[in-house]
C-alpha cells in the first residue's frame, strides 16, 4: 500500500485500472486538499481524509485522461476507478515507415552534422553517410543514391520543401561524386525510402527532404581543414534573424601527390563553392529563409588517347516563407531556381565539345490546418518550369516544358491507436492529367511497437535527353509502391523490418531511334535495420541488410533483366566506442556481385576505420581510413569485358575542425 495522510476520519480505498490491468503509480486525491496517494503495484490506493459530505475525487496518470468523480465521501470505499488512455493527437505521432529522420532529437535514430562528417566511410559527404542505411545500393563508380532497385535519378532532393535539380557535383566516369550541400547547413534530414505523401512529386523511388537550421542567436566563426578540403564560415546574429556564409575549396592535388592512384589526371579534381543564407523570425509569427549556393567544379583525365575535361557551374537558390495566419491555418510559400551548365572537351573523341544547360524554376504554396486533435489537412499547388539546351557536334536540342501539380493530404486518428494518412496528387503535363492516390495506415499498440501498411503511386518525367527524342510526348513513368513496416523501439534498441514491392510502368524505352513509354519492371525485397546502445557501455552498433530482386525492360535493354546497378544482397555493420575524449569507429560493407552483359562482378567488400579526438572544447581532430585491408574491388565491366576498379584502393582522410567564437567544437560557424 502507498503511504498516505496520517490524519484520519474517513478512509478512502479502491483500485485504479485501464479496464485490462492495474495502473501503478496513479495519483489519486481529493480536489482542493492535500489528501491523496499513489496507487501501488496492484493498482490499489488507500488514504484518510477529514472531508465530509460531497467531494470531488480525481486521478491522474501519464498518457491517460484525468478521471474525475463527485460523490459523497462515505461512498469512497472499495471505489473502482477506470481510466481511459489519452487519444494521441495526429501531431504527436511520428510515422516512421520507410523513413529515417536525422538531426531531430525526438527520434531514436539521430545524425547531426558532425556525425555525417565523421561517419567512417563518408568523408564529410551526406550522400555517402546515407548509403549506410538499408535499402541503398553500393554503386562505387559514381557514388550516387540508388534506392530499392531504382535508378539514381529516382531519388530527388528537397531543401526546405523546394526541389533541387542537380544535388551532386560532377566528376569523371568511374569516380564517386559528392553531394553538393554541407551537412552543417541542415538541422533535419528525413530520408524516405518510399511511400511518401502527396507533397513530393517527380520522384519514382525516394525523396531526401532537408531542413536548414533556424536563425542563430549568437555570432559564430569557424574553420576546418583536411588533406582534400578547406572551409571557412561564420554567422552574424541580429535581433530577429541571422546572416551566414560558408566558403570551401576541395582539391585532390595535394592528395594525388602524396598517394599513388591508377588514373592519369592532367588536372586534379577541384571544387570551389560558396553558400549564404539569411533567416528572419518576423513579428507576424512568420519565418523567412533565403539560401543561395554556387559550385564551380573542374577535372581533366587522360583516357584512351584523349584528354577528357569537365567543367560544371551549379547555382541553386530558394526563398521560403512560413507563417501561422490564425484559426489553425499555416501558410507556406516558396520559390527555387536551379541552373546547371556542363562543358566537356574530348567527351568521346579528340577535339569534340559537349555543352549542356539545364534550368528549373520551382514554385510552391501550401495551406495547412489543424481541424482538431484527430484531423489535419493540407492542400498545395506547385509548378516545375524547366528548359534545357544541348549541343554536341551535329546534335542539338532545345527543350522547354512545365509540370503543374496539386495535392490534398489528410492525417486522421481513426481510433486512439490507429492512424491513417491519405493523399491525392495530380500532375498536369501538357494536356494530360495523372492522378496518384497514396495512403499509410499505422497501428501503435504501445510505445514500443509500430506497424504500418503503405501504398501509393508515384511519377517522374524521363531525362531531358530522352524527352528530346520525342518532343511531343506528354507521358510520365509511374511506380506503384507497397510496403509493410514493422518497428520495435526501446530505450537502447531500434529494430525495423520492411518488405516492399514496386511495379514500374511507362518507363522510357529506346526503339527505332526514338523514345517510347513502353518500358516496365518490378522491384521487390526486404530491408532490416538494427541499432543498439545497450550491449556494452559506451558502445553503439548498427546492422543494415537489404535483399533486392529487380527486373527491368527499359532504355536499350533487349529483354527483361536485372539492372547492372543492382546488388541482390547488401550488408553493412558498424560499431562506435567512446573512451573519454576519443571515439573509435569500425564498419564493414558488403555487396554481392552485379550483372553485366560481359559477366558478373565479384562481391564488394570494404572494412573502414575512423578515430575522433576532442583536443579541446573548440577543436576536434578526425581521421579515417577506408578499405583498411586494401582489397581491389571491381565496380563493373566495360563493353570490352575489362574490369573497372577505383582510382585507389584505400582513402585516408585527416581533418581538423575549429570553432573560434563558441565554446563547442565546431558548433558550426557556417550555418
Amino acid at each position: 500500500m502507498a503511504a498516505c495522510s496520517l490524519t484520519a476520519q474517513t478512509t478512502v480505498t479502491g483500485t485504479v485500472s485501464d479496464g485490462r490491468e492495474p495502473l501503478v503509480g496513479a495519483n489519486v486525491f481529493i480536489l482542493g486538499t492535500i489528501d491523496g496517494c499513489l496507487s501501488d503495484s496492484l493498482g490499489r490506493f488507500s488514504f484518510t481524509t477529514e472531508m465530509t459530505g460531497e467531494v470531488t475525487l480525481r486521478a491522474t496518470y501519464i498518457g491517460y485522461d484525468d478521471f474525475t468523480s463527485t460523490v459523497d465521501v462515505s461512498q469512497l470505499t472499495d471505489f473502482s476507478i477506470r481510466m481511459s488512455e489519452r487519444a494521441t493527437t495526429v501531431g504527436e505521432v511520428v510515422v516512421t515507415a520507410s523513413t529515417f529522420s536525422f538531426g531531430k532529437s525526438e527520434h531514436f535514430k539521430t545524425m547531426d552534422a558532425l556525425d555525417v562528417v565523421m561517419a567512417g566511410n563518408s568523408c564529410g559527404d551526406i550522400v555517402a553517410a546515407l548509403q549506410t542505411l538499408p535499402g541503398t545500393q553500393k554503386v562505387g563508380e559514381n557514388g550516387k543514391l540508388y534506392v530499392r532497385g531504382g535508378e539514381s535519378n529516382e531519388c530527388q532532393t528537397f531543401v526546405n520543401g523546394m526541389h533541387v535539380l542537380v544535388p551532386y557535383s560532377t566528376n569523371t566516369e568511374n569516380t564517386a561524386v559528392r553531394g553538393r550541400f554541407s551537412p552543417f547547413l541542415f538541422k533535419g534530414i528525413n530520408f524516405s525510402l518510399g511511400g511518401y505523401g502527396g507533397e513530393y512529386g517527380q520522384a519514382l523511388s525516394s525523396v531526401l527532404p532537408m531542413e536548414t537550421t533556424d536563425a542563430a542567436t549568437s555570432d559564430k566563426f569557424g574553420v576546418s581543414a583536411s588533406l582534400v578540403d578547406w572551409n571557412v564560415g561564420g554567422t552574424k546574429a541580429f535581433t530577429n534573424g541571422s546572416l551566414s556564409f560558408n566558403a570551401a575549396l576541395t582539391s585532390m592535388a595535394l592528395y594525388d601527390r602524396l598517394f599513388n592512384q591508377r588514373f592519369d589526371f592532367s588536372r586534379p579534381y577541384r571544387k570551389l563553392s560558396g553558400e549564404a543564407q539569411y533567416k528572419a523570425e518576423l513579428k507576424s509569427s512568420g519565418v523567412l529563409k533565403a539560401y543561395v549556393g554556387y559550385d564551380l567544379t573542374s577535372v581533366s583525365l587522360h583516357i584512351d588517347l584523349r584528354s577528357l575535361s569537365l567543367q560544371e557551374h551549379n547555382l541553386y537558390a530558394n526563398v521560403t516563407y512560413k507563417a501561422a495566419i490564425g484559426r489553425g491555418y499555416t501558410l507556406f510559400a516558396g520559390v527555387a531556381n536551379s541552373s546547371v551548365v556542363n562543358d566537356i572537351d574530348d567527351a568521346r573523341v579528340v577535339g569534340d565539345h559537349y555543352h549542356n544547360f539545364r534550368n528549373e524554376i520551382h514554385l510552391k504554396t501550401e495551406l495547412h490546418r489543424a481541424c482538431s486533435d484527430g484531423l489535419k489537412l493540407s492542400v498545395g499547388i506547385e509548378d516545375y518550369l524547366r528548359n534545357s539546351t544541348l549541343s554536341y557536334d551535329t546534335s542539338h536540342y532545345w527543350l522547354a516544358y512545365n509540370i503543374f501539380a496539386t495535392h490534398v493530404d489528410a492525417q486522421w486518428r481513426i481510433v486512439p491507436r490507429l492512424f491513417l494518412n491519405t493523399s491525392v496528387r495530380a500532375e498536369l503535363m501538357k494536356t494530360h492529367w495523372l492522378f496518384m492516390p497514396r495512403a499509410t495506415l499505422s497501428y501503435l499498440p504501445n510505445r514500443h511497437w509500430q506497424f504500418s501498411l503503405v501504398a501509393g503511386r508515384y511519377s517522374q518525367m524521363a531525362d531531358d535527353d530522352y524527352l528530346a527524342m520525342n518532343p511531343q510526348a506528354s507521358w510520365q513513368g509511374t511506380a506503384d509502391h507497397a510496403i509493410l513496416s514493422m518497428q520495435y523501439q526501446s530505450k537502447g534498441t531500434l529494430l525495423r523490418i520492411e518488405p516492399y514491392w514496386k511495379r514500374y510502368r511507362r518507363l522510357p524505352l529506346l526503339q527505332g531511334g526514338t523514345c517510347l513509354p513502353h518500358g516496365h519492371g518490378t522491384s521487390k525485397g526486404v530491408d532490416v535495420f538494427l541499432e543498439n546502445h545497450s550491449l556494452v557501455k559506451h558502445l553503439a552498433t548498427t546492422l543494415s541488410y537489404s535483399f533486392n530482386d529487380s527486373k527491368r525492360y527499359y532504355l536499350d535493354y533487349a529483354a527483361l533483366q536485372t539492372p547492372d546497378y543492382v546488388s541482390r544482397h547488401n550488408l553493412r555493420l558498424s560499431a562506435k566506442y567512446t573512451i573519454g575524449k576519443t571515439i573509435i569507429g569500425l564498419s564493414e560493407s558488403y555487396a554481392s556481385g552485379r550483372h553485366f552483359p560481359t559477366g558478373k562482378t565479384p562481391h564488394y567488400n570494404s572494412i573502414d576505420a575512423n578515430l575522433t579526438y576532442l583536443l579541446s572544447p573548440k577543436v576536434i581532430i578526425y581521421a579515417s581510413l577506408n578499405n583498411l585491408f586494401g582489397r581491389t574491388n571491381t565496380f563493373r565491366y566495360d563493353a570490352k569485358g575489362s574490369p573497372v576498379v577505383p582510382s585507389r584502393d584505400r582513402f585516408l582522410y585527416i581533418g581538423i575542425f575549429v570553432s573560434l567564437k563558441n565554446n563547442k567544437a565546431y558548433d558550426i560557424s557556417n550555418f
